[in-house]
């Protein structure tokens, strides 16, 4: 059972309500777990280890329950190539090589708070993967301003897919689970015992079936799709979003939660939760003065 963020999310001066502080929270801390685990990386280590460590990384610091647990992909199973079932997703003993790129990607709740994010990077230069990341800004502003105009969650998919096509990449988010781009995440009631089944918490995917269901009933789903059900308007909430591009064996992606809410002002009527995060960074940077 989940609830619902409150559907005021900012206080009159456009600060973070406390429910939104916490959302915030547990996400850096999650980018700072990338950070500090993409640091560490080495020639030779496996897809498994780099999970692990991120695993610990985070138990260090208090977390004991998942949306899911931690992922590593490394070289070419980073564009997710011949990828056909959902075992493929798990780590495995893929080792990391110069000039090789990676993503981590770790789902934490911290505190009753979920958080899902992903961070691309690479084990030395590798110019290829350079151009995916910094072509993946076109894809956050251009999801934000659909989501402001309240075209359907469809239609907004369709739009990245066309953008996508434009920049001479393929979509490797549709590889997974019903081609998601996206899905809500809620808090967590917070229990003694927090079980993983097939890497993914118990609690949080209860939470998430049963916003399907409710979701089923009045016309929305909270898996963002290219499919019939995800032809709707944005839904007021938090949505983990994870426009993911490939080319030629390498692959980029970042993930973080969108907010969503039902304010007639375009500016509160969705925003990034945080923009001090790694990639966003990282693009500010490459802005010519």
């Amino acid at each position: 059972m989940t609830t619902s963020v409150d559907d005021r999310h900012t206080t009159r001066h456009g600060e973070l309500t406390a429910e939104l502080r916490g959302f915030r929270t547990v996400q850096r801390l999650s980018y700072e777990c990338a950070e500090a685990v993409a640091a560490q990386l080495r020639p030779g280590v496996t897809e498994r280890e780099a999970a692990r460590m991120q695993r610990d990384w985070l138990r260090e610091r208090g977390v004991r329950d998942w949306f899911h647990l931690p992922f590593a992909w490394f070289g070419d199973r980073t564009a997710f190539t011949d990828f056909r079932i959902p075992l493929q997703f798990f780590p495995t003993n893929r080792k990391l090589e110069p000039g090789m790129p990676f993503i981590l990607d770790m789902a934490p709740v911290l505190n009753g708070y979920t958080a899902d994010i992903g961070y691309s990077g690479c084990l030395g230069a590798n110019p290829l993967h350079d151009r995916l990341l910094t072509d993946l800004a076109a894809h956050r502003a251009l999801i934000l301003r659909g989501v402001r105009e309240r075209r359907s969650l469809r239609a907004i998919y369709e739009d990245v897919d066309r953008l996508m096509v434009r920049q001479g990449y393929a979509n490797r988010h549709r590889a997974y689970p019903f081609g998601v781009i996206a899905h809500k995440v809620d808090r967590v009631r917070q229990r003694t015992w927090s079980p993983t089944a097939f890497g993914f918490g118990v609690h949080s995917l209860k939470g998430l079936a049963s916003d399907a269901l409710h979701g089923h009933r009045e016309g929305w789903s909270p898996l963002w799709s290219p499919y019939r059900f995800s032809d709707h308007p944005p839904r007021p909430g938090l949505w983990a979003v994870e426009p993911h591009l490939g080319f030629r064996g390498v692959g980029t992606k970042f993930e973080e939660i969108l907010v969503v809410t039902d304010s007639r002002d375009p500016e509160q009527s969705a925003f990034w939760l945080d923009d001090d995060l790694p990639h966003v960074r990282r693009w500010a940077a490459e802005q010519p003065i």
